[in-house]
């Protein structure tokens, strides 16, 4: 499979192509599929722990319950169900993306009516469901955003994806945290089951992706072509088994050594350590913005009005990047600057109740974070075979969460050894490696597109 490249525009041609971005249907179903799955990750993120601590919870529970989203981390293990079967409804991509919006608006509505002092096992049962259908919706959405569109255009898709993503993300986070304050928690939760009716509509309104028949892609397979060969004479079912299991499970990863030879074991290290940082230290922020004292009414203002506008702005910023600059170079900016706006958090913990100070971290957390990811799923994206987009990019996405989540499960016993100061700071200097390995990554023409522009030189 050759190599997928982005062709990138001229400098006056840069803002132009970006706003007709949002002309294009297919990229507003993207920016809505990215707001359908920010969702269920903030249900059971900051708002399930905004919940527990508001209840009393220690902070070393609240930590525990991040081990939840680790199951994010292993969807690759199911990601060749979503590449090879097909649903008896709305197509491959769509029949997926709807299933599992269904089982995370029912699951919402049991957890609206759960309570934490008498139902907490099953507060985290019902959470750990709403994140397996939620892992598996995106590695549904991450294959039709990836098909859907040409690979010239994949880190504006990318960008949209992000933008609606992080904008669904703490929209809804503030809407949980409104609600809550006003009625219950169990409201909350009622609430954002309703919100996830905006990824059904978009399901059901929007073309299939393009693709290649699993027959065909099959038999295209040198190695499912070898198996045929050699069980010749063998049952019928079982040689389709066989094709089957080698096609959706051993081709998908001996595609990618293959493409990446010695480079893919270093590729992977870095997508694993990319995000760290971040996600290490994700489900000790509102415990903290709660125990300085904000009430939850000023977490859910900040973070709907600074969150929300640097979110988005960190997202077209990061496309916009990309497009005039190339993944190489901002890969390491992106790296670098969530390393060190995380370091915000322990500023914040020293100086304790300052509203102003609560800003300017919001602020430089998902300026950041919105940047990075953009750029990050663009990179990721063009990793990816057409043929075996669902199993690689899950691969690729559970790496990228699975060390910063398992830290995240601990840091509430930290927290509570050595302070939220010094969490943080342990946090940040998680990132050095990202940095390092994203120079590397920079350097090699193989694994980043060099920028070409139309003007081209």
């Amino acid at each position: 499979m050759a190599q997928y490249a982005f062709v990138f525009p001229s400098k006056a041609a840069v803002l132009l192509n970006a706003l007709k971005t949002f002309n294009d249907r297919r990229y507003l179903s993207i920016f809505l599929f990215g707001i359908s799955s920010g969702f269920p990750w903030i249900m059971i993120g900051s708002v399930l722990s905004a919940w527990l601590k508001d209840e009393g919870l220690s902070r070393s529970a609240i930590g525990l319950f991040g081990i939840i989203f680790a199951t994010y981390s292993f969807n690759f293990l199911w990601s060749p169900l979503v590449d090879k079967i097909k649903p008896p409804l709305l197509g491959q991509r769509r029949g997926w993306i709807f299933a599992m919006q269904g089982c995370v608006v029912l699951l919402c509505l049991v957890m609206s009516q759960l309570t934490t002092d008498q139902d907490l096992f099953y507060v985290a049962l019902v959470g750990l469901l709403i994140a397996i259908a939620s892992a598996t919706q995106d590695i549904a959405i991450d294959a039709y955003r990836i098909e859907s569109a040409d690979d010239d255009v994949q880190a504006a898709m990318a960008s949209t994806y992000i933008i609606g993503y992080r904008g669904g993300l703490l929209a809804a986070g503030a809407g949980a945290l409104y609600v809550a304050s006003a009625v219950s928690w169990n409201a909350a939760y009622l609430t954002m089951a309703a919100l996830v009716g905006i990824g059904v509509l978009t399901v059901l309104i929007r073309p299939e992706p393009k693709r290649a028949s699993l027959t065909v892609q099959l038999i295209h397979e040198p190695k499912v072509r070898a198996f045929i060969r050699a069980s010749r004479g063998k049952p019928k079912t079982l040689r389709r088994l066989g094709a089957w299991v080698i096609g959706a499970i051993v081709c998908p990863f001996t595609d990618f050594f293959r493409r990446y030879g010695v480079k893919a074991m270093g590729i992977l290290v870095f997508i694993a350590v990319f995000r760290i940082s971040d996600l290490a230290m994700a489900s000790m922020a509102n415990p903290l913005y709660i125990d300085l004292g904000f009430s939850l009414a000023t977490i859910a203002n900040v973070t709907n009005i600074f969150g929300i506008a640097m979110s988005i702005a960190g997202g077209i910023l990061g496309g916009l990047l990309v497009a005039r600059y190339g993944i190489g170079p901002l890969l390491i900016f992106g790296a670098g600057l969530v390393m060190v706006t995380n370091l915000l958090f322990a500023v914040l913990a020293l100086i304790g109740n300052q509203v102003p100070m609560l800003v300017v971290t919001i602020i430089g957390d998902n300026l950041a974070n919105g940047l990075a990811s953009a750029v990050f799923i663009a990179f990721l994206s063009s990793l990816t075979s057409r043929a075996y987009t669902a199993t690689q990019y899950a691969l690729f996405s559970s790496l990228m969460t699975l060390p910063g989540k398992f830290l995240s499960g601990f840091g509430g016993i930290v927290v509570s050894a050595q302070g939220y100061a010094t969490f943080f700071v342990v946090a940040t200097v998680l990132g050095l490696p990202a940095i390092l390995l994203a120079i590397w990554i920079s350097r090699d023409k193989q694994l980043v597109p060099t920028p070409v522009t139309e003007a081209g030189s």
